[in-house]
């Protein structure tokens, strides 16, 4: 049944512990995986922020919002054992416990600095399955689609020229050249074929990076990047780099892996999340630090 949100999760974890004495973590999240059949590479499954285990993170909610209810409760790190009010509970909860089944429990607080109704809050932001990272990385990832969609429109109102500037100098950001240096040049102003930029790949010169930069609307098809591969031969190029704030159509993409020079296609989705990536164009607004407890702090010798 794959991985289970973490409500679904809530039950399993109260059925096991009220069969069971005190229980370590491990033994309750292989007891939810095995009412659900989540397999070992399920298991292994990582949140988008690739610092927790998906599975993990889940079942490790619902015991945190049992724990809030005071239906299980912890006297040891990572040891978990039902309460009298769990052992009281279980026989007449429903099937699948809800964060809102557990909100009628006087103990249970909700860690949320609104005055809003748990009711309200999943209502408005329908995201009643979802753990706290998952609401978050959920949000986050909201925020960057809008700020890409507001960056290619800003790209695409730009001067040819303009746009040749910030391709080039996304490059820089990412290492490639040094603009102190005057490693990275634009080879001219408002040139919209052949070649837009080249970069030093190392202080020497021994290697340089070819830059096409397009600020389109259509896709990109093979004709343009047949160009462009044609300027590099010219040049006796290896390597080059063409980046649109469009697309590039299927035929475009199959023929750079025919041709003996090395050329990255960066279309505008890519060039976002690289210029966000690398902060171009874009500045910090929040930042928000989510910090755990420090158990190694609370260790008496």
């Amino acid at each position: 049944m794959a991985i289970p949100q973490f409500q679904e999760a809530m039950k399993p974890v109260l059925d096991f512990l009220s069969k069971n004495k005190e229980s370590h973590t491990s033994e309750i999240r292989n007891y939810v995986a095995s009412v659900f059949n989540t397999t070992k590479e399920e298991m292994e499954e990582m949140l988008p922020s690739k610092r927790a285990k998906l599975f993990y993170n889940r079942v490790a909610w619902a015991i945190q919002y049992l724990k809030m209810a005071e239906l299980i409760e912890s006297e040891k790190r990572s040891y978990y054992k039902i309460t009298i009010a769990g052992i009281n509970y279980l026989p007449n909860s429903p099937k699948n416990i809800t964060v809102q089944d557990l909100s009628k429990f006087e103990a249970f607080k909700l860690k949320k600095d609104s005055t809003e109704k748990l009711e309200d809050i999943q209502e408005k932001q329908n995201f009643s399955i979802q753990t706290p990272e998952e609401m978050i990385q959920n949000g986050y990832n909201i925020i960057l689609s809008d700020l890409s969609s507001e960056l290619i429109k800003l790209l695409k109102s730009t001067s040819p020229y303009y746009f040749e500037f910030i391709v080039v100098d996304l490059l820089i950001k990412m290492g490639y050249g040094d603009k102190n240096d005057a490693n990275a040049i634009l080879t001219k102003k408002s040139g919209d074929e052949g070649v837009d930029g080249i970069i030093k790949e190392d202080k020497l010169g021994l290697e340089f990076i070819y830059v096409q930069a397009k600020r389109w609307e259509n896709p990109v098809g093979r004709q343009e990047i047949q160009k462009f591969a044609g300027a590099l031969q010219g040049q006796r190029a290896k390597k080059g780099v063409f980046i649109t704030t469009s697309r590039f159509s299927n035929d475009a993409v199959e023929y750079i892996n025919k041709i003996e020079n090395r050329i990255i296609l960066i279309d505008g989705n890519e060039l976002t999340k690289l210029m966000i990536e690398y902060g171009v164009g874009v500045s910090e607004k929040e930042n928000y630090i989510i910090k755990k407890i420090d158990t190694d702090y609370f260790v008496e010798e």
